[in-house]
């Protein structure tokens, strides 16, 4: 019992921590309604920076004092992105918001990198919090029973900010219906940026605070902004007392997991999480949302099948790109190949997004999948190459109508949580699962058969699978289903009000996505000869995500021309520079701030503009 107790108490002490980092997202996300995927990379600034202060400065004032100073110095970081980035955005679709602190996160990423060097960063003790006390016969660390105070103080001092302030009244109403409160008067814009304040403030000063509990490092970042995440739907968007609970919930799950869960311990959270958005999908303290924008956005032309003209270049494009072989060595080829696979993949997560308004956290779910469906075929049951890729899609499938019945019974914010939950619980099985998925060393040695075994000719597989599969989604997209589809993106209830049924409508475009992304996975299982958990990871979503948002969610193709742009940049720049997510970073923000609607919707938009009055067919 007592070493029970003692895990609880320390279970506690990560609670505390974690609230302070989560409760700073969930006012940010409350109220501007942007999914800060920076919130990790300024939690990890905090700490760094806490690490540079704290060697400057001795003593029990100095020590504080550096940990305060170093939360004031990352918040006064965030508000300048706020205003100079974040702000020439708000008018953008709300996924470009995402887009834009993504690349703000591989910029800090390679900036801390630069700074500080590779090395872990250990922090020194704080001063007269150095040793451990009894807790019925077992040590406990003194700094984690600070930590346990420290968390509902900080939650006291939110709830006067909040409810005796009048700054605090209007992030509330903001959190509720942030355009009936822009109807009163409010100016939304420092109210957001003084939100977007403290939300980094909160952050930087969970990761400051961290120092003496765990070194600063470079994945700092990846490790808090999943969990956090976790945390702010379980507790409810813009809720920080149901944040508070969820962090004690999250923590002590993460604390007691592994001594009575240990096969299913890193999905434990996921688990959790997932029923909850199912059981009650605004989270445990959370309300139901306002009705809000589309996720996509106002389309800029009518969306039309190509004209003669279009057809014509398509084939022309696919006959150049058939003929790359004769021109190209095998280096430019395997990297053409990979383009043509995430083409693909991204063409699949745009179907979701742009057709259906549907933003999926875990499209590398099915991607994943796929990859393991083709490897387990090969390696296990002895199949050939040939009934791998059959396989492979079969299995991503399966899993997209399994996980797709439970998400579009859910909305907005909501899905796109819950497609995350699923998609790190697939993950935490192919990790854990190490007797048939290899576990971290993954299964190695998935090879094409011998007819394809050359670049060039695994290349024209890969192109063949891939433009059919495009095909498809295109006459998909154009077919009676496909205009339901669009329909119920576009006013759900008034296609629901003639006749079309909502989740089975969705139900069936989220298999049809998840069986397209996982071909994609296939495809690039024979293509690397081996398949890792990482497959099936955040990163992997987000950067289907990214392409699909480069490109334009309402467009045509935009997300083929955004994952041909997208990995053809990340390739090159990882090839020419050590400091590729500082470049790609870069380029990202950049390309946000001109093309916030993204590289086709740019084009379509000039277009329109030029002939305003004449219909066209939609790139």
């Amino acid at each position: 019992m007592n070493f029970y107790f003692d895990q609880f108490v320390t279970g506690l002490a990560s609670a505390c921590s974690l609230f302070l980092v989560a409760s700073g997202l969930s006012i940010i996300f409350g109220v501007t309604r942007i999914v800060n995927f920076a919130h990790g990379a300024f939690y990890m600034l905090g700490a760094y920076i806490g690490f540079t202060l704290t060697e400057q400065f001795s003593g029990a004032f100095g020590f504080w004092g550096a940990i305060l100073l170093a939360a004031i110095v990352v918040a006064a970081i965030g508000t300048l992105i706020e205003i100079i980035l974040l702000r020439r955005i708000y008018d953008a679709p709300e996924l470009f918001q995402l887009l834009a602190t993504f690349g703000v996160t591989l910029i800090v990423e390679d900036l801390a990198l630069l700074i500080w060097g590779p090395n872990e960063l250990l922090g020194p003790r704080a001063p007269g919090l150095k040793g451990a006390i009894d807790l019925f016969g077992l040590p406990f660390p003194t700094y984690d029973l600070l930590l346990i105070a420290l968390g509902p103080l900080v939650l006291g001092l939110l709830w006067l900010l909040f409810r005796r302030t009048t700054w605090g009244v209007l992030v509330r109403a903001a959190t509720q219906d942030r355009e009936m409160v822009a109807a009163l008067g409010v100016n939304q814009k420092w109210l957001f940026t003084s939100v977007f304040a403290l939300g980094v403030f909160l952050a930087a000063l969970g990761g400051a605070l961290e120092l003496p509990r765990q070194s600063a490092n470079h994945t700092m970042d990846l490790q808090v902004i999943t969990e956090v995440l976790v945390v702010v739907v379980i507790g409810g968007l813009g809720n920080v007392l149901g944040t508070f609970l969820a962090a004690i919930i999250v923590s002590e799950l993460n604390a007691f997991g592994i001594l009575v869960f240990p096969k299913i311990s890193i999905v434990l959270v996921f688990l959790v999480m997932a029923l909850v958005l199912i059981v009650r999908p605004w989270g445990l303290l959370g309300r139901a949302e306002a009705a809000a924008r589309a996720a996509g956005g106002a389309a800029i032309l009518r969306w039309r099948p190509l004209a003669a003209r279009g057809r014509l270049a398509v084939v022309l494009a696919l006959a150049v790109l058939a003929l790359a072989p004769l021109a190209v060595g095998d280096y430019y080829l395997t990297v053409a190949t990979e383009v043509l696979i995430f083409v693909l993949f991204a063409a699949s997560l745009h179907f979701l997004i742009g057709a259906g308004g549907l933003v999926s956290f875990g499209h590398a779910a099915y991607f994943g999948l796929g990859s393991y469906g083709a490897a387990l075929a090969l390696k296990q049951f002895g199949l050939g190459m040939e009934a791998a890729l059959i396989a492979g899609p079969l299995l991503g499938l399966a899993g997209a109508i399994l996980f797709g019945w439970f998400c579009v019974r859910l909305s907005g914010v909501y899905f796109a949580m819950l497609t995350l939950a699923f998609a790190q619980i697939a993950w935490s099985v192919a990790y854990q699962w190490s007797d048939v998925t290899g576990g971290d060393n993954g299964l190695l040695g998935i090879w094409p058969s011998a007819w394809a075994a050359a670049p060039a000719h695994f290349y024209w597989l890969t192109l063949a699978l891939v433009a059919a599969g495009i095909a498809a989604l295109r006459m998909i997209l154009f077919s009676p289903f496909g205009y339901s589809l669009r329909a119920l993106r576009d006013s759900e209830l008034r296609a629901e009000a003639i006749g079309l049924e909502r989740r089975r409508i969705q139900w069936i475009s989220f298999a049809i996505a998840g069986g397209f992304a996982a071909l994609a996975g296939a495809l690039y299982a024979f293509l690397k000869g081996s398949v890792f958990p990482d497959n099936l990871g955040i990163p992997l979503s987000i950067d289907g995500l990214v392409m699909v948002l480069l490109g334009g969610v309402d467009t045509v193709s935009g997300g083929i021309v955004g994952a041909a742009l997208y990995r053809s940049l990340s390739i090159w720049i990882i090839s020419h520079t050590d400091y590729s997510k500082l470049a790609l970073g870069l380029l990202i923000v950049v390309l946000v701030v001109l093309f916030p609607k993204g590289v086709v919707g740019a084009f379509e938009s000039w277009r329109a503009r030029r002939a305003p009055r004449t219909g066209g067919e939609s790139s």
